[in-house]
């Protein structure tokens, strides 16, 4: 079985590209994994491009292998794009999905606007070769009050396009259908083919 190492700490972002990969017959080893402890990268880009670039080239110039690393967040258009690249801190230091949560529902109490969408950016960095990326979006609405216990981060407040119920809502299989990262991954087909 081929292997590709994940530049995720996320559990639950391990265990979607897990599952996506399984798929193509390719083991997704997250740095949760890895027996070596890989120090975090510092996200000082001002794109999802700059940041998975800087997290997959890092890592894989360490490891010496190819490396796929993703930066993803909620874009809301009420908020002017907000929280984007800093959807996972968006409420501070240390991480706290349910307080990030809280303060994007605090920062939309007064709007009737409730477009938004999650972007996931994959960077794909092979020792030697130039850095590729794919883009994938899942478009949606913000509702007040989260539902549901499957997913993590923004998913219980995230209803996507054509849905009544939110992706904290959705079994793994129809959020793996419809997600900003499958629709990132399903492009990176070719090459995941290829390996």
């Amino acid at each position: 079985m081929k292997e590709i190492i994940i530049a995720t700490k996320n559990a639950g972002k391990a265990e979607e590209f897990r599952s996506f990969f399984a798929k193509y017959d390719i083991e997704a080893i997250s740095l949760l994994d890895l027996t070596e402890p890989v120090e975090d990268i510092e996200e000082t880009g001002t794109t999802f491009e700059e940041n998975a670039a800087l997290k997959a080239e890092q890592i894989a110039e360490k490891l010496s292998t190819p490396v796929l690393a993703d930066d993803s967040g909620l874009m809301v258009d009420a908020l002017n794009g907000r929280p984007g690249i800093f959807s996972a801190r968006y409420a501070g230091e240390p991480k706290d999905d349910q307080a990030n949560l809280e303060k994007v529902l605090r920062e939309l109490e007064r709007s009737a606007n409730r477009q938004a969408r999650f972007v996931c950016v994959l960077a794909v960095a092979i020792p030697g070769e130039e850095t590729f990326f794919k883009r994938g979006v899942c478009e949606g609405s913000l509702i007040m009050e989260p539902r549901g216990g499957n997913g993590f981060g923004y998913d219980p407040i995230f209803v996507p396009d054509g849905f009544t119920t939110t992706m904290a809502q959705l079994s793994s299989d129809e959020k793996n259908n419809i997600s900003h990262r499958s629709d990132a991954i399903m492009k990176l087909e070719e090459w995941i083919k290829q390996i």
